[in-house]
C-alpha cells in the first residue's frame, strides 16, 4: 500500500512530456535541451520532495510532542485516580466506624429507655401518693408529728431530701431525654456527612476514569498519526531516491548524447571529405546489431529491440476487469532478459509487487523513453550502468506478484509515472 502511494504521488508530479505520436527526428541541440529540461524538473521535484520531507519530520516532532503531554496529563489522572481511591477507602472506613458508633448509640439508648421508664413508673408512683395523701399536707404531718426538736429536725431534713430526690429525678429525666436526641441527630448528620463525600468522590473517580479513557483513545489517535507520517517520511525518502537516480541516469544520457553528436559529427565530416576526394557520390549505408546469447533473441535493427524470446501470454490493455499496462511474454527454461534500446539502469531492485526489476532510461533521437523489465530471477545490471541494445540485464523468472515464469515489459514515453506506460506494439518489435 505505502508503495502505491509512492508512486501516485510521483505520478501526479513528474509529467510525461510530448504526447506519442511516432519516432520523430530532432535536431541534436533540441535533444540536449530536451535532457537537460528533464533534469531541471527532476531537480525542482526533489527539491519539493526534501521540502515535503522535512515538514513531515516536523509533523511526527509535533505529534511526538503531543503524545508527551496526552502522556503527562495520563499520569496526572493516574495519580488523582489513585488519591481518590484512598480516600474513598478512609471514608469508607469511618462510615462502618460510625455505624459502630450508631449501633453502641443504639444499645444505649435502650439503656437509658430503660431508666427514663422506670422513672416514669417512679414519679407516676409519687404522683399517685400526692393525689392519695395530699402532697404537700402530708410533708407537714410528718413535720408536725415530731415529739422533740431533735425529731422535728431530722423529719425536716429527711423531708428536704425526699423532696430534692424528686427534682433530681425529674432534671436527670429531661437530660437524659435531650442528650438522647443530641446523640441520634449528631450521628445521623455525621453518617449523611460521610455518606456524601463518599458518594461525591464515587463520582469524581467516574469523571477521572472517563478522562483517562479519552485521553487513551487520543493517545492511539496519535500514535496511528505518527506511523503514518512515518510512513509518509519513507514514501518520501523513497521518491528522493528515485528522482536522484533518474537524475544521475539523465546525466549520463547527457553525456552519451554528447558523444553520439561527437562521433556523428566527425564520421559526417571525414565522409565529406572522403566525397570530395574521391568526387564519388555519397553512400549511406546501415548496419544490423549482433546477436545476443545463444537462447537471447537476435538483436534488430532500428531504435528497439525484442527483449527476450518467447510467446506472448498477455497484451496491454484490459485484463480480467483490470488494466494490464504492459505485455508478458514467457518462455520455459533459462530465458536471457536483454535491454530494448541503449540508455542507463536508473533502478534495479526487488519490488513486493514487480519482485527483481530494472528500469532503464533510454535517450532515442531526442525523445526520452524509460523500459521496465519485471519480475526477473536475476539482476545482472545496477543501478548507473550504461548498457547497450541488447545487451542481458537479467534472466526470465517468476518472483514478485508473479503467476508462472515471464516477463512483464512496459514502455513509458518520458520518464516512468504510475500507471502511464503506453503500448510498446509497434514500437518495440515483440
Amino acid at each position: 500500500m505505502r508503495k502505491k502511494v509512492m508512486m501516485l504521488t510521483i505520478a501526479a508530479s513528474i509529467g510525461m512530456g510530448t504526447a506519442f505520436g511516432g519516432l520523430s527526428i530532432k535536431t541534436e541541440a533540441a535533444s540536449i535541451s530536451k535532457l537537460k529540461g528533464d533534469q531541471s524538473k527532476i531537480q525542482e521535484k526533489r527539491s519539493d520532495v526534501k521540502s515535503g520531507l522535512n515538514e513531515a519530520n516536523e509533523k511526527i516532532n509535533s505529534i511526538k510532542d503531543q503524545q508527551a503531554e496526552v502522556k503527562s496529563d495520563m499520569k496526572r489522572i493516574d495519580f488523582a485516580i489513585g488519591d481518590t481511591t484512598t480516600k474513598m477507602n478512609e471514608k469508607t472506613a469511618k462510615i462502618e466506624e460510625t455505624r459502630a458508633e450508631i449501633a453502641k448509640l443504639q444499645e444505649e439508648t435502650k439503656i437509658i429507655m430503660e431508666r427514663i421508664e422506670k422513672r416514669n413508673v417512679l414519679l407516676k408512683d409519687r404522683a399517685r401518693s400526692y393525689q392519695e395523701t395530699g402532697g404537700m399536707v402530708n410533708y407537714i404531718d410528718v413535720l408536725m408529728g415530731s415529739s422533740s426538736f431533735s425529731d422535728f429536725i431530722d423529719r425536716a431534713n429527711a423531708v428536704a431530701t425526699i423532696m430534692q430526690a424528686d427534682q433530681d429525678i425529674l432534671k436527670q429525666h429531661e437530660a437524659d431525654k435531650k442528650q438522647l436526641e443530641l446523640n441520634k441527630a449528631q450521628v445521623e448528620k455525621d453518617l449523611a456527612g460521610l455518606e456524601k463525600m463518599l458518594a461525591d468522590l464515587e463520582k469524581m473517580k467516574q469523571q477521572l476514569a472517563a478522562q483517562k479513557a479519552e485521553k487513551d483513545k487520543l493517545l492511539a489517535n496519535l500514535v496511528n498519526q505518527e506511523q503514518e507520517e512515518h510512513e509518509h517520511a519513507m514514501d518520501l525518502q523513497e521518491q528522493e531516491q528515485i528522482l536522484a537516480a533518474q537524475e544521475n541516469a539523465i546525466q549520463m544520457s547527457i553525456k552519451l548524447e554528447q558523444d553520439r553528436q561527437a562521433k556523428a559529427a566527425a564520421a559526417a565530416a571525414a565522409a565529406a571529405a572522403a566525397a570530395k576526394a574521391t568526387k564519388a557520390q555519397g553512400n549511406a549505408s546501415t548496419s544490423g546489431g549482433g546477436g545476443g546469447a545463444s537462447a537471447a533473441p537476435p538483436v534488430s535493427g532500428g531504435s528497439f529491440t525484442r527483449p527476450t524470446s518467447g510467446v506472448i501470454t498477455s497484451g496491454f490493455g484490459g485484463r480480467g476487469g483490470a488494466f494490464h499496462y504492459g505485455v508478458d511474454i514467457a518462455k520455459a527454461g533459462t530465458v536471457p532478459i536483454v535491454a530494448a534500446a541503449d540508455g542507463v539502469v536508473y533502478v534495479s531492485h526487488y519490488s513486493s509487487s514487480y519482485g527483481n526489476v530494472v528500469y532503464i532510461l533510454h535517450n532515442i533521437n531526442g525523445q526520452t523513453y524509460t523500459t521496465v523489465y519485471a519480475h526477473m530471477q536475476t539482476r545482472m545490471v545496477g543501478e548507473g550502468t550504461t548498457v547497450s541494445k541488447g545487451q542481458q540485464i537479467g534472466i526470465m523468472g517468476n518472483t514478485g506478484d508473479s503467476h508462472g515464469q515471464h516477463l512483464h515489459f512496459e514502455l513509458y514515453q518520458g520518464r516512468w509515472a504510475y500507471h502511464s506506460a503506453i503500448n510498446p506494439m509497434g514500437i518495440v518489435p515483440l
